[in-house]
C-alpha cells in the first residue's frame, strides 16, 4: 500500500497520508443504539452559519525547514477484504460514544484505515508523527462527505495557507459540520484529491460526493488522507478518526491507555491482538510523542477499529515480561482497557472525567 509522509511541528514537517470508508447500512433489529442519545449533537442553524464567517487554517509559524520522505515497508495484505455494512450514524451504544461519521469512501471500494500508519503512528526513529488515517484506493475514487455540513475550506494551501501548490496536503476539502462535540465545533478533512466537486461556502450533505482520490501534495501513490479536527480547522486539534467512524455491523473497537510503572504515557509500544476464535492477529502500536491529541473521555493512546466481535487476547512486551489479557470485542461496542507497566492490564471504561476536561481533547 502506498501512502504520503510529511513532517512538521515547530521546526519540523507533519507526516500525512488518507484513508475512508463506506456509507451506513441499516441497524440490526437486535442491535439498536439508546434511544436518546448523548447530549453531544449540538445542531447548529444554517442560517447562523450563513451568516458566520467562513474560516480558514493557519499556517505554521516556522516553514523554512526542508521537507523529507519517510517510506515504511507495507505488512501483508488481510487475508479478506470483505467487511459488512456499517452501523447508521450517529451511533452510540455508550454515553461517550461518538461514531457521528460514515466513512468517506464508498462500500464497493476499501474504505478503511492502512492497519500499519494508523492515527499517531510513527515510522523508524522519527518523532514525526501522523494525524490522521489513509485509505489507499485508486484514483479518481468518489470522496464522500462523511457527514451534513459547510464547506470552510476548497483547494491548495490547507496547511501553508496561500493557496500554496506545494502545499503537502495537495487539493484538500475541509467541512465545518452542522453538530459539534460538547459545545465544539467538528471538522472534517479530505487531502491529495485529484478534483474537487465543491466549493468554498457550499452545504453539503451526508454521502455526497466532494473530489476524486488523487496523488495531489506530498504522496507516493493515490489514497485519501482523512482527519478529525475540532475546535477550529487546525493540524494541531486532530482526533483519532477511528474513534468517529461508524464500525461494521457486528464488529467493534479496542481502545487502551498503556503507561509505564511510573505513569509517563508508553510510546511507540508494539501490541498484538489475536482473535481466539480464528488465530488472526494484528498488530498496532501506541501513539507517538508529539501532534496527536487523545479523546477527552478515554485518554487513550491505542485504537484498533474494526474488529469482528469475538474473545481475543492482548500481548505485549515490557521490559524483560510478557503480559497478556484475555477480553472479548462486543458489537458496534468500545472495549477499552489500560495497561500500567509492571502492574499490568486492566479492563472496564474510564470514570469520567471533569467536566471541564470534556470540553477540551487531552494531550497525552
Amino acid at each position: 500500500m502506498r501512502r504520503l509522509f510529511l513532517f512538521s511541528l515547530p521546526l519540523t514537517w507533519l507526516l500525512i497520508s488518507l484513508q475512508a470508508c463506506s456509507r451506513p447500512q441499516p441497524v440490526p433489529a437486535n442491535l439498536e443504539p439508546s434511544a436518546t442519545l448523548p447530549p453531544m449533537i449540538l445542531i447548529e442553524s444554517q442560517v447562523a452559519q450563513t451568516e458566520e464567517a467562513l474560516e480558514t487554517s493557519q499556517p505554521p509559524e516556522n516553514n523554512s525547514a526542508p521537507l523529507r520522505f519517510t517510506f515504511p515497508t507495507p505488512i501483508p495484505p488481510p487475508k479478506s477484504l470483505w467487511r459488512p455494512a456499517l452501523y447508521e450514524v450517529p451511533w452510540a451504544l455508550g454515553p461517550f460514544d461518538h461514531f457521528y461519521f460514515s466513512r468517506p469512501i464508498a462500500a464497493n471500494e476499501v474504505n478503511w484505515p492502512v492497519a500499519d500508519y494508523r492515527y499517531g503512528g510513527i515510522f523508524f526513529s522519527s518523532d514525526i508523527v501522523h494525524t490522521g488515517v489513509d485509505i489507499p484506493v485508486p484514483r479518481n475514487t468518489p470522496v464522500l462527505a462523511a457527514a451534513s455540513g459547510r464547506v470552510v475550506w476548497a483547494g491548495y494551501g490547507l496547511y501553508y495557507g496561500n493557496n500554496d501548490p506545494k502545499d503537502p496536503y495537495g487539493l484538500a476539502v475541509t467541512i465545518r459540520h452542522d453538530f459539534g462535540f460538547h459545545g465544539q465545533r467538528l471538522y472534517t478533512v479530505y487531502a491529495h484529491l485529484e478534483r474537487i466537486l465543491v466549493v468554498t461556502g457550499q452545504i453539503v450533505q451526508s454521502g455526497e460526493q466532494i473530489g476524486l482520490v488523487g496523488t495531489t501534495g506530498l504522496t507516493t501513490g493515490p489514497h485519501l488522507h482523512f482527519e478529525v479536527r475540532t475546535d477550529r480547522n487546525s493540524y494541531f486539534t486532530t482526533l483519532n478518526p477511528e474513534l468517529w467512524l461508524a464500525p461494521p455491523v457486528g464488529w467493534g473497537v479496542l481502545v487502551g491507555q498503556l503507561r509505564n510503572t511510573n505513569g509517563s504515557f508508553l510510546t511507540e509500544q508494539d501490541v498484538i491482538v489475536r482473535n481466539l476464535q480464528t488465530n488472526q492477529k494484528w498488530t498496532v502500536r501506541s501513539y507517538g510523542k508529539t501532534a496527536v491529541n487523545s479523546d477527552p473521555y478515554y485518554r487513550e493512546n491505542l485504537v484498533l477499529s474494526d474488529l469482528p466481535a469475538g474473545d481475543y487476547q492482548i500481548t505485549l512486551q515490557y521490559l524483560e515480561d510478557e503480559f497478556t489479557l484475555d477480553c472479548q470485542i462486543r458489537p458496534g461496542a468500545i472495549t477499552y482497557f489500560t495497561f500500567r507497566g509492571k502492574n499490568g492490564f486492566k479492563l472496564g471504561m474510564p470514570s469520567p472525567p471533569p467536566v471541564d476536561d470534556l470540553l477540551r481533547p487531552f494531550n497525552p
